[in-house]
């Protein structure tokens, strides 16, 4: 059974930084793309970044592209995302996935598993 655990979340003012983690177990990390998704309260679940099996090929929402990076270190089997220069619009629960594919192809459909989320509250 595969296990995501996101770490990381809290609160911090506008203009800081967090750094989120995304702990998987129960399948071959290396072998899939991960994403992150976020949701705040009363709006649709949103893409926020992807990063494939390898590292090599990464993908970013429009609205934290220059702010936000992922990452992922497949010897230890977990992904990163950092967040500098936050906004009160980023405030979200912000979930990890674990795709089905090599690459993510631009849907949510490509993520199998998904984590219970980590709340980032940016206060203004």
């Amino acid at each position: 059974q595969v296990q995501l655990v996101e770490s990381g979340g809290g609160l911090v003012q506008a203009g800081g930084s967090l750094r989120l983690s995304c702990a998987t177990s129960g399948r071959t990390f290396s072998n899939y793309a991960m994403g992150w998704f976020r949701q705040a309260p009363g709006k649709e679940r949103e893409f926020v970044a992807a990063i494939s099996w390898s590292g090599g090929t990464t993908n970013y929402a429009d609205s934290v592209k220059g702010r936000f990076t992922i990452s992922r270190d497949n010897a230890n089997n977990t992904m990163y995302l950092q967040m500098n220069s936050l906004k009160p619009e980023d405030t979200a629960v912000y979930y990890c996935a674990i795709g089905s594919r090599k690459y993510y192809y631009g849907s949510s459909t490509d993520f199998a598993s998904w984590g219970q989320g980590t709340q980032v509250t940016v206060s203004s």
